[in-house]
């Protein structure tokens, strides 16, 4: 690990990850990655990373990988940051693990869990009261289990004080990268996004099931508050003209303004959104492919087809008999 900045006069932040048998390593090498990013990008001191699990002795992963810890749970100080990753190891109870993490956090300033990891918080009472999310197939055992817990279950992530949790995998990154931005800032934030190839960011309320949309969130509220109107309502009148009357800028003015910010146009955005909004109605409903179409604003299912065979290489009805088998 390379040598901690001390200049500015603050110190790098540390972060404890807990491991255990049957983690994700997702969960894991996720917010890791990210956090060793922003550190090597930032001027400033960035943070500090150690793993541990209860003895100091390697983990197993649920993929079969061997992760080596840098030491046991009850060593070191407290850390500004501890993070609980997810996994089938938290599915199960396992008094230690839970007492271990229950002390850690009574001394961190900041709790985050990734995944299934809010089952293990939920265990350890750290979730009483508080708002909450999880992997979206473990939502209703969390809220069955903890009813103290107000879960959410359409987020990505979930900020309720000083306790942060998110959805599945790769939402782990989302709220890292959240993390970097809200200490470090939004420059250190993108550059670590880019390296990764990971988009700045899907915000926290996003709906768990949809993909990463090609574009930025746009920094000024106008551009926003497009962004999520094209979201809310695909099936409306979503031209350049309309939108720009929402922002109150000119057509020109906001198209140039939209691409600058987000790093698309707004017609390739309004495509990501009502394909993404399709695929999910294909997904999850019983209707028809000719209602989908004028749900997402196509027109016509023959539109719609034309979308789906130029960005997935299958048609409406392919994709959702593709999607139902592999769900099996």
């Amino acid at each position: 690990m390379k040598p901690q900045h001390t200049g500015r006069g603050r110190a790098a932040k540390d972060v404890l990850v807990v491991l255990f048998d049957e983690v994700q390593s997702l969960d894991v090498t996720g917010p890791v990655e990210v956090f060793a990013g922003a550190t090597h990008a930032a001027e400033a001191p960035g943070y500090r990373v150690r793993t541990a699990s209860l003895d100091g002795a390697p983990v197993r992963t649920s993929s079969g990988l061997t992760l080596v810890p840098d030491g046991a749970l009850a060593d070191g100080p407290a850390p500004h940051t501890l993070l609980v990753p997810g996994g089938h190891g938290t599915r199960s109870s396992n008094p230690r693990l839970t007492d271990a993490v229950r002390d850690i956090a009574s001394r961190t300033r900041r709790l985050v869990s990734v995944c299934t990891g809010a089952l293990l918080l939920a265990e350890a009472g750290l979730l009483d009261g508080r708002r909450a999310t999880t992997h979206w197939m473990f939502c209703e055992k969390l809220a069955r289990d903890h009813p103290e817990v107000r879960v959410d279950a359409d987020r990505i992530y979930v900020r309720d004080g000083h306790v942060a949790t998110s959805a599945g995998v790769t939402a782990g990154i989302d709220l890292a990268l959240a993390l970097v931005e809200e200490d470090l800032g939004r420059d250190i934030a993108l550059t670590v996004a880019r390296h990764l190839v990971v988009f700045l960011r899907r915000p926290g309320n996003q709906a768990q099931f949809s993909a990463q949309l090609a574009a930025q969130t746009a920094q000024r509220a106008p551009l926003r508050e497009v962004q999520q109107w094209i979201t809310e309502q695909p099936a409306s009148d979503l031209s350049v003209e309309a939108l720009a009357e929402r922002a109150r800028l000119s057509p020109r003015h906001f198209a140039r303004a939209f691409q600058a910010e987000t790093g698309t146009t707004p017609g390739r955005y309004v495509e990501r959104v009502r394909l993404e909004h399709a695929r999910r109605l294909l997904e999850d409903t019983a209707d028809g492919v000719e209602q989908v179409a004028r749900a997402c604003g196509y027109g016509t299912p023959e539109a719609m087809r034309r979308a789906f065979l130029k960005h997935l290489g299958a048609g409406p009805s392919d994709y959702r008999r593709r999607f139902r088998t592999a769900a099996g």
